[in-house]
């Protein structure tokens, strides 16, 4: 395995448990590789057990030290201390991960640290040197990455990491579904399906996340109101584009009982039945819709062809326009009660108004009787 292109803890953040424990810091690892970037959150104490599996593998510690624990002062109380010991912890990582010395970075400790994937067959051999089989790593690497997105996902910068990641899975899930509906051999179509299934359930695992965080940072106040109403509608838009391709996934389209290569595929919309059913109007540029309520629909023109189209068949665009639908109604009850608020509050001033109305008519009328007294005084005065 080639070592990460760059790898370094830019941010900290601050873990406040749900079982009522201490508090504790987690130290963002940013990696950068090749073709991706990604965030992993570490205590120190993860640290000091990655130092110890290490020197316990190699026969050796790492050529930099593990920064000293601090007894007398605790990260969580001392922003001094964080910022020095994330920096002693960057250095670490990065004598281990940059020098042409590899035999620290190709342990299944450190990969298991950092998630990264196996290693070929030096790493199979340190495994079974270890006492662990390849399979028992491949699980606690996935266990560990788990953890720790649901950790990372209660940052506000890697929430918007994971965020672009589940985009990312989504994006694979779409192209392989219609890599499936597009092939004409068995073979292509089951293994183009299975990846797009174990990218849904990646998006699935992300949304989770993402949806918990979303709920840490809410408790915590670490984003305003309109971020986290941004944050939510993003989420919903990821949430009904994954459960329309978790639909779409289910139709497995099958080829006709033609039996010959060029038989003709059932389940898939041909160009006469797709005009016919969301209509062209004699365009078919590509609309990239940011979101479910994103360039809406206009009454009595027929639906274009889009990227949320383009890929589905007959019933995968009936359940879309349905859904489409579903989320027009939606807005017409939100704009409903809008209106029967209005209505409460307008009858509300109706009311007031006509209470003003009757004290001053009192009012008029008192004055009225105070006119009528005054009158039959100054009279009496006269006489006197």
């Amino acid at each position: 395995m080639a070592p990460p292109a760059e790898i370094s803890i830019p941010t900290t953040s601050l873990s406040a448990p749900a079982d009522g424990s201490k508090p504790y810091t987690l130290y963002n690892i940013t990696l950068r590789l090749p073709l991706r970037s990604f965030v992993v959150q570490k205590r120190y104490s993860d640290f000091a057990a990655l130092h110890q599996a290490l020197t316990s593998l190699v026969g050796a510690p790492p050529p930099v030290p593990l920064p000293t624990k601090s007894w007398f002062r605790s990260t969580v109380s001392s922003p001094e201390l964080t910022e020095a010991r994330r920096g002693g912890l960057e250095k670490y990582l990065r004598a281990v991960a940059e020098p042409p010395d590899r035999r620290w970075r190709d342990t299944p400790a450190w990969r298991a640290f950092l998630n990264l994937p196996g290693g070929g067959a030096s790493s199979s051999i340190t495994a079974s040197a270890s006492g662990a089989s390849v399979e028992d790593s491949r699980i606690q690497v996935l266990g560990t990455r788990e953890a720790n997105v649901a950790a990372a996902a209660s940052d506000p910068g890697t929430w918007l990491d994971l965020h672009r990641e589940l985009k990312g899975a989504l994006h694979d899930a779409r192209v392989a579904l219609g890599r499936r509906d597009n092939a004409s051999e068995n073979s292509v179509r089951v293994e183009a399906g299975s990846a797009a299934k174990r990218a849904l359930v990646k998006a699935g695992s992300l949304l989770a996340s993402l949806n918990d965080g979303l709920r840490v940072l809410k408790d915590g106040g670490r984003l305003g109101d309109g971020e986290l109403r941004r944050r939510r509608d993003l989420l919903s838009a990821a949430r009904v584009e994954r459960d329309g391709l978790d639909k779409l996934s289910s139709s497995m389209a099958v080829a006709s009982g033609g039996g010959g290569s060029g038989g003709a595929r059932q389940g898939v919309a041909s160009a006469s039945d797709r005009n016919a059913l969301i209509g062209n109007g004699g365009s078919q540029q590509q609309l990239q819709l940011q979101g479910p309520r994103a360039g809406g629909r206009v009454l009595g023109a027929p639906l274009p062809e889009t990227e949320r189209t383009r890929e589905l068949d007959n019933q995968g665009v009936l359940q879309l326009q349905r859904q489409m639908m579903h989320e027009q109604d939606q807005d017409v009850e939100a704009l409903a009660k809008i209106v029967r608020r209005q209505k409460e509050m307008g009858m509300a001033i109706h009311d007031e108004v006509n209470r003003h109305i009757d004290m001053l008519d009192r009012t008029n009328d008192d004055a009225d009787v105070l006119g009528r007294k005054l009158n039959v005084a100054k009279d009496r005065v006269k006489r006197l």
